[in-house]
């Protein structure tokens, strides 16, 4: 062995609460599979618009990390707001809401 347990499955799925927030220039967001699945996490502006999808592929159960730098799907800066992000997840999905202050 190499030191410690390898790290326990979610029991379930989850999504948590970005970190930090509010952010600026980037936040990480957290979630976990209960069971394989394809995956979908997108972050979407107040209006409900599509900013950018941070994954979009089927991913074993497990623990999981994503960082978001505050760009859109070209790669521009977004401005100040409120956004959400929303997983999809098999019969699972979730919506969080996170501040982007600049």
């Amino acid at each position: 062995m190499t030191g410690g347990d390898p790290p326990r499955l979610p029991e379930a799925s989850y999504l948590a609460q970005n970190f930090p927030n509010p952010f600026n220039p980037a936040t990480r967001i957290s979630f976990g599979l209960g069971a394989a699945s394809p995956v979908r996490l997108r972050v979407y502006d107040a209006a409900g618009r599509l900013v950018r999808a941070l994954v979009d592929e089927a991913r074993p159960a497990g623990h999981y990390m994503e960082l978001w730098d505050g760009r859109d799907s070209r790669g521009a800066v977004v401005a100040s707001g409120i956004y959400f992000y929303r997983l999809e997840a098999g019969a699972f999905a979730e919506t969080r809401k996170m501040v982007l202050l600049r």
